[in-house]
Parts: structure tokens; sequence; C-alpha cells
């Protein structure tokens, strides 16, 4: 079983979230979210990602298999070695249609999303359960450990996703979902102690740091806020 040096079992797993896309054409038509490509902004975020982490040696690497993290993982990555691998578990949670939200109910739905997260049926958009998105990633999650060919891995995947696998090492439940916010490109580090395939201990060395904008000053909005703006607008 591989591990840092110094330590007897200790891996890190570096967790970004994709860079920058658009959910909406230039006329307002909402895009279909798994196929949607980083925009030019998104490909400077993963550029400015990828030169913070240039120095890394990545044993795996995996994302979620959807544009948005493929083409972040691959700017990531550069020139390395490596092969990426898909892990589908880690797809982003599923909305229901947007346009069905009553325009009264639109923004507090869409705008403040995680808010639901607290209620034991709470769902994401009127789509997917939260309590099924956990199931599933943290099923992901459970799987990455058990394997024993990795130090360190690099996971790209998206904001519902992370704020499930942040929530799960630190000990706190999906219902603390909508404190950790994930920033496009954003960088979070879990040291993991990974002891004949289990999970012994595992806490959070750095969240949602964004190596294009490190302080967002000036920038006071959460990433479901924009996404509401935006369909708004359209």
């Amino acid at each position: 079983m591989p591990s840092l040096p110094g330590t007897r079992c200790r891996r890190r797993i570096y967790l970004m979230r994709h860079a920058e896309v658009s959910y909406f054409a230039a006329d307002g038509t909402p895009l279909d979210p798994r196929t949607v490509p980083l925009t030019p902004r998104g490909r400077e975020q993963a550029a400015a990602a990828a030169h913070l982490l240039k120095d890394v040696r990545f044993d795996l690497a995996l994302c979620s298999g959807l544009t948005r993290t493929l083409e972040t993982a691959r700017i990531v990555l550069g020139e390395r070695p490596l092969a990426l691998a898909e892990e589908p578990r880690l797809k982003e949670v599923r909305a229901g249609r947007l346009r069905e939200v009553p325009a009264e109910h639109q923004e507090r739905e869409i705008g403040y999303a995680y808010e639901t997260c607290t209620d034991p049926d709470g769902a994401f958009i009127r789509g997917e359960r939260w309590s099924e998105l956990a199931t599933r990633v943290i099923a992901g999650w459970n799987d990455l450990l058990a394997r024993n060919d990795w130090a360190t891995a690099l996971v790209v995947a998206h904001d519902g996703v992370n704020r499930v696998l942040l929530t799960h090492a630190a000990g706190v439940g999906i219902a603390a979902m909508k404190a950790f916010e994930q920033d496009p490109a954003c960088i979070n580090m879990i040291e993991v102690d990974v002891h004949d395939g289990h999970l012994e201990r595992a806490w959070l060395r750095t969240v949602n740091l964004a190596a294009w904008d490190p302080i967002r000053d000036g920038d006071h909005q959460g990433v479901m806020e924009k996404i509401y703006q935006r369909f708004k607008a359209a």
C-alpha cells in the first residue's frame, strides 16, 4: 500500500471542481449540462490551477466523465504521462427542470438550492435527492480509497459532489453541505490515512482555493446565486 513520505499509510487527494462553464446560450436557451464545455475564462482558471499544481506528482487522475471535468483535468495534467480515468458516480447532482419551478420560488430553489440539504427528503431543484447523491458519491469515494495503486490523486468533479466529499471527510454529514462553497477550478486538499483498504482518519488541509483569484475581493455571490442570476436574465 503506497503512502506519502514520513507516514505509515497517508495519502493526499487534490479534489477540484471543474472550471467555469455557461449553462445558457447567447440567446438565453438552456444548454445540456452534460456536454457544456469550458468558457475561455474557464480555460484560464484551469490553467492557473495547473500552474499551482505543476510540481505535484500525481499517481492517479479521476474525473466524472462529463465534458467540463474532462477538459479541466486535461489542462491540469498537462504533459504528464498519466491516463485520465472516469468515475461516473462522481457526476453532478441531477436537477429537475428549472423552468418548471414557479417564478415566486425560483430565487429560493435555484439561488439557494443547497439550503434544502438540511431536510432528510431534500432534493436539488426538485431533482435528485441529496441522500441519493451522497450514497453514490461516497460509494465511489470508498472504492477510490480501497485501491492500492496511488499515494497522490487528482479528482476533478462538481460543486455538489465536492460538498458531499468535504462534509464526509469532515465527519459532519450532508446537512453541512451549504457551508462548503466550491468556486470554479477550486482546489481542495484532503489527507487520508488508509490501512488495508479502510479509512482510519481524514482531514481537510485546504478548501476552495481558487488559484485564479485567491481572495475573490468584491465577489460575494455564491455559485448558485450566480446561476440563478444568469437563468433570470436568460
